[in-house]
């Protein structure tokens, strides 16, 4: 059963109140959602679950919050970065539930996107399992 994501106002609010706001120019928000387009057709890479051409109803996603953690720890020590937050889903999620988010603030615009890439990035390729669903 899906989560309900937290509000994105809410964790901003937050951000802006941590004591590091002040080096923090500007904050990106990643949202990731379950789509129907399997993986296997918009990575062009081989998957276990739909093929390329089919519709994805649903997936199974799972996560090791040992290596979310870290992967997090390494992203608040890249250069500029001042707030990092993330949220997973977890468990059997529909197409249009949400499966992540990820708030990242710093000082200026390169540093924020070069961190925000690169923490999604880890998290998508080392730190969660997601298995689609054909429809």
């Amino acid at each position: 059963m899906a989560q309900q994501m937290p509000s994105i106002d809410a964790w901003l609010a937050e951000a802006k109140a941590d004591p590091g706001f002040r080096g923090c120019g500007m904050y990106l928000v990643h949202n990731g959602t379950v789509r129907e387009t399997p993986k296997a057709e918009v990575r062009g890479v081989e998957t276990d679950g739909v093929r390329p051409g089919g519709k994805v109803d649903g997936m199974t996603f799972a996560y090791d919050r040992a290596r979310v953690d870290a992967a997090v720890e390494a992203a608040r020590s890249l250069p500029g970065i001042g707030y990092v937050r993330v949220w997973l889903n977890e468990g059997e999620l529909a197409v249009g539930d949400d499966i992540m988010l990820v708030l990242i603030g710093g000082d200026i615009r390169p540093h924020v996107i070069d961190a925000l890439q690169q923490l999604v990035g880890t998290i998508k390729n080392e730190c969660v399992s997601e298995v689609e669903h054909g429809a």
